[in-house]
């Protein structure tokens, strides 16, 4: 009976091999686990089964499967007929077609577009979040040391100085063609990345668990995240024997092969923890909604809720995920630099950078005020050779920047219309303008308006620069603090189950309110306690063993 299955499997995957059809990859899983491990036997050199042209036919074939061990799954290249005989060979319990969701976007002061400027080298400050899941207190056990971190993503600037000390290796799960291209072209797996484990000894960016080491799986691209990728990766993961699994991503539907693949994780005890979602809804996105992952959603730095974090009854903790300063591919980040003469002297002023923003500067440029931007605020209006001051409202920040360049800005500074500063998009593919563009806060923009009101001149030498360092928001930057706390709590008791460690940190979570519809889950996770806890119990199982 099995000798027939494989045969007529060999026999469907020849075809799907040699067919001049259109193929796609599929997730093939087995009703009988050890069905599936004589079957993929076949197809890593137990060819005994088989005739000489037989075995000929499938090494042939062999080039259109991968097979995973870990998780029990085959992935196979197939056109439409070759599926059709797949679907009729009773031993498969469910294949599934490859699927696309959207890959997870950057949300803050980053570029695409490659710059040949050298990255301006920013000190940074320890990021909030460090401090708000109180790692620093946990560091006084451990830093994360012996751990292996896993990050399912977008790739990884392997290069970068927070995290080349403790990369170890990557791989491309996206494209089977270049299985060794794991650079990040989009930022987001860097940025998630630091936010675990960058190192603290370049430019003072340190992650929640410093001394871990990483291993980074590319899934998402241009053209969203793969399932097969996240198999494929989730399956790996295991293979490295990762104690955590970073995965920053998610969509609105689950599959039978994630949930089993993610079932898998949990018995060979690798955790994987998963970002909530950023639509800002009650229904909690997958792979965060499985019960053997662990659900994040977010919180802006005063512990309030943040408005776009997803929530439901699957939701377990919540972590900062707003404003979020770690790392990105080297230069790609984009940060600001404001000085403004008021008459008496230059004062250097708080200030951010928008994507889309040129990378360039301009120096003792006069000013002039424009209102909010509007069409009709440029009429009369002289821009040439000056910066626009314009106050924030009423239209999107692009318009207003475009209709200053229409009237011959070199540059564009908007004042915030209320306290603090904000960050935004000034382009929806990504390119850059031809023009910097900043933003400053409320007073100092409501002091130059009076000053020009009165005639008086200011100017300024302002603009933006490329940086290695940006500030991103959503559920993805959540979900890396708690994979570095998780990461600590494992370092702490390495005989902590997954179960066990989700366990442990939503019992040691600070509650936040309000909590309705568990929209803060067990509520904010603190390192400190959790590897106190961890630490205590390994204890107390030594005492109880001997």
């Amino acid at each position: 009976m099995l000798t027939r299955m494989i045969l007529s499997l060999s026999a469907v995957l020849v075809w799907s091999a040699t067919a001049s059809a259109a193929t796609k990859r599929y997730i093939v899983t087995f009703k009988n686990p050890g069905t599936f491990h004589e079957v993929a036997s076949s197809f890593k050199g137990g060819l005994n089964l088989f005739s000489q042209n037989e075995a000929m036919a499938v090494s042939r074939a062999v080039q259109n499967v991968e097979v995973l061990d870990r998780v029990e799954m085959l992935v196979v290249e197939a056109d439409s007929q070759g599926l059709a005989q797949l679907e009729n060979l009773s031993e498969i319990a469910n294949i599934e077609e490859e699927q696309f969701f959207p890959a997870p976007s950057p949300i803050g002061t980053f570029s695409h577009v490659p710059t040949s400027l050298k990255a301006f080298p920013t000190n940074v400050e320890r990021p909030w979040g460090i401090d708000a899941v109180k790692a620093p207190g946990a560091w006084q056990i451990t830093k994360g040391e012996g751990m292996t971190v896993v990050v399912i993503d977008t790739g990884i600037d392997e290069d970068h100085p927070a995290i080349a000390s403790r990369f170890l290796e990557g791989r491309n799960f996206l494209d089977t063609n270049n299985p060794n291209d794991y650079s990040d072209t989009v930022g987001h797996g860097t940025h998630v990345a630091g936010t675990i484990l960058a190192d603290g000894l370049n430019h003072g960016l340190v992650g929640v668990a410093p001394e871990a080491k990483l291993k980074s799986a590319k899934v998402c691209g241009n053209l969203g995240c793969s399932t097969v990728a996240i198999a494929s990766a989730v399956n790996w993961a295991m293979e490295q024997q990762a104690q955590v699994v970073n995965m920053s991503l998610g969509g609105p539907f689950m599959t039978f092969a994630e949930k089993k693949a993610y079932d898998a994780a949990e018995a060979a005890g690798t955790m994987i923890v998963a970002a909530s979602g950023n639509n800002g809804n009650n229904k909690v996105s997958f792979p965060a909604a499985y019960t053997t992952t662990f659900a994040v959603g977010a919180v802006n730095p005063d512990l309030t809720k943040a408005q776009f974090s997803q929530w439901g009854p699957e939701l377990d903790v919540v972590a900062p995920g707003v404003d979020v300063v770690s790392s990105v591919p080297v230069g790609s980040g984009r940060t600001s630099q404001v000085m403004v003469d008021f008459g008496k002297g230059s004062e250097v002023l708080k200030s951010t950078s928008f994507q889309g923003s040129a990378v360039s500067t301009v120096e003792d440029m006069p000013m002039a005020y424009v209102g909010l931007g509007k069409p009709e605020d440029f009429q009369g209006v002289d821009l040439r050779g000056k910066t626009a001051l314009i106050l924030r409202g009423e239209i999107r920040f692009s318009d207003k920047v475009q209709n200053a360049i229409r009237a011959g800005a070199e540059a564009v500074m908007i004042f915030n219309n209320e306290p603090g500063l904000i960050q935004g998009a000034l382009t929806d593919d990504g390119s850059e303008l031809a023009i910097p563009v900043v933003m400053v806060e409320q007073v100092p923009g409501q002091r130059m308006k009076d000053l020009l009101a009165k005639g008086s001149e200011v100017t300024t030498s302002m603009g933006v620069v490329p940086a290695d360092y940006a500030a991103f928001q959503g559920t993805s930057m959540a979900s890396p603090h708690v994979a570095g706390v998780a990461t600590l709590v494992r370092a702490a008791n390495p005989s902590l189950t997954p179960a066990q460690v989700r366990a442990l940190i939503k019992e040691t979570a600070t509650p936040l309110t309000p909590n309705n519809e568990n929209q803060m889950g067990s509520g904010m996770v603190n390192a400190e306690l959790a590897v106190q806890k961890a630490r205590e119990s390994m204890q107390l199982d030594r005492v109880v063993g001997f």
